[in-house]
């Protein structure tokens, strides 16, 4: 029997940084991606759109809580939402 992935998102300057998705979540990552991003994550500067497919993959990952990396803490997922949307 194959094992399942523990689903995952780490976030750090209010981008994605590190993450584990099933595959429903394929699209929405291909969409961020082509949209552009950069290969770090303090020089991402996410649109409306990309900000918008982060809180979509905070809702629909199989888990209860996001990481944020600078800060050292885990949020919950309004508040992951919240930091993504409202970062500068």
């Amino acid at each position: 029997m194959k094992e399942e992935k523990k689903e995952y998102l780490v976030l750090k300057w209010g981008t994605l940084k590190d993450w584990s998705f099933g595959s429903w979540a394929r699209p929405l990552l291909t969409e961020y991606c082509n949209i552009g991003s950069s290969m770090s994550a303090i020089m991402q500067k996410d649109t409306q759109r990309q900000k918008e497919i982060i809180c979509e993959l905070i809702d629909g990952g199989n888990f209860k809580t996001v990481y944020l990396d600078w800060d050292n803490k885990e949020v919950s997922k309004k508040k992951a939402k919240k930091y993504v949307m409202e970062y500068k």
